[in-house]
Formats: structure tokens, C-alpha cells, sequence
């Protein structure tokens, strides 16, 4: 679990295999493991690889290189709490696990949960979109486009709503 600042012009596809090998995820990032372990602090929790994490966390992999959250348990967290405030789109595993997150991040770090769901709620998540061809675009259009690069700021009156 390292915190890396992927440059803005290597293409999706370099930062996330940088973002494997750092995090010693493998080569294809565990994807076709049967089960995984979420690491509660030092205690890893281990649950069942389906189909519908793998098609959420092929994204939410792209997710951690685009905003900087770390791959900590605390930053997992606050990309939870990101990833919600972005929208999951109909990715229903990634609303499961992320709500989770959320709630966990609201006990623990409150204010940096809180800080990383109202910068998702002024960005937009890559659900949805062809994922291969998110693989081929520059990490810096990529940001931009997504507004993943805007600074965290106070809660608007559309957050209350």
C-alpha cells in the first residue's frame, strides 16, 4: 500500500499496471482470484471474488490512480465515500461495498469521509463508460474530463437536497 502520484501523461493502462505492482496486487490485479482480502487495519477480511466485484473494481482500480486516495484502509474509505458522491451507476456491488466504506469512514475519519464524498459529489465516476477504451486515454484528459483534479470545498445547498 504505497501512495504514488501517477504523471498525467501516461495512458490508463501504465498508471494502473503501476498502481498493481505497487500495491502487489499482480499482474491483472486479482481479478481472477476466487477471494480477496480487505485488510481492516491489520486483520484481512477475506470475501468471495464474483463477477459483480470484478466488474465494479476494474473501475474503482482506475478510480484510486485518477484521485490520489490511497489504497489504506482509510483511504478506501474516503474513495467509498468518493465513488458514492460520483455515482455508482447501476453497479450494484460497487453501491454495497462502498456504502460499507462510507459508514466504517464515518466512524474513523469522519472529516476526511465527509471531505472525499463532497468532492465526489462535484466530480463524475468512469461507471459505465467502455472500459477498455478508458484504458487507452491519459490519466491527465481523464482527470480533467471528470473533474477529478478540482480541490475539496464546503457543501452547497444541492448536497442537502
Amino acid at each position: 500500500m504505497a501512495l504514488v502520484h501517477y504523471d498525467e501523461g501516461l495512458t490508463m493502462r501504465e498508471a494502473r499496471a503501476i498502481y498493481f505492482e505497487v500495491n502487489g496486487f499482480g499482474a491483472d490485479g486479482g481479478y481472477g482470484d476466487a477471494w480477496v482480502d480487505f485488510k481492516l487495519g491489520p486483520l484481512p477480511v477475506p470475501f468471495p471474488n464474483t463477477p459483480a466485484r470484478v466488474r465494479a473494481v476494474r473501475y474503482h482500480d482506475l478510480h484510486h490512480v485518477l484521485t490520489g486516495y490511497d489504497t489504506n484502509t482509510i483511504g478506501e474509505f474516503e474513495i467509498s465515500a468518493w465513488e458514492l458522491g460520483a455515482g455508482c451507476k447501476d453497479f450494484v456491488a460497487a453501491w454495497q461495498l462502498n456504502l460499507g466504506g462510507l459508514f466504517a469512514g464515518l466512524l474513523s475519519a469522519p472529516r476526511r469521509t465527509v471531505r472525499a464524498f463532497l468532492r465526489g459529489r462535484r466530480s463524475e465516476s468512469l461507471y459505465g463508460r467502455p472500459f477498455e477504451a478508458l484504458l487507452d486515454r491519459t490519466v491527465g484528459d481523464l482527470r480533467r474530463e471528470m473533474r477529478a483534479d478540482a480541490p475539496s470545498s464546503g457543501p452547497t445547498v444541492s448536497d442537502a437536497l
